[in-house]
């Protein structure tokens, strides 16, 4: 991803690839703890939850907060800055 790039455009451009791939796919919009992820992956019991970046773009610390208590609840959790990084995280 490009600094000019809008991060919903590439989150949209990777939803329909990842849809295409047999995932359900949800953006995370309004949650009442700040911090969570963009975007909801599922697919045959695996769930991952994907943090889109700009590229020199960094988490926030509230981000950071809430990336560590859902990884250490178990969850799949990952900050993004290209298509092709979240494709290999889901194995497109």
């Amino acid at each position: 991803m490009n600094r000019r790039q809008l991060e919903s455009d590439i989150e949209r451009r990777h939803r329909q690839e990842a849809t295409i791939a047999g995932w359900f796919v949800e953006k995370i919009m309004a949650c009442a703890r700040n911090g969570f992820p963009d975007r909801f992956y599922a697919k045959e019991g695996r769930v991952v939850l994907i943090e889109w970046k700009r590229v020199g773009q960094r988490l926030t610390p509230q981000q950071r907060l809430r990336h560590d208590e859902l990884r250490d609840a178990g969850v799949e959790v990952y900050v993004c800055y290209s298509i092709a990084e979240a494709n290999q995280i889901l194995g497109l």
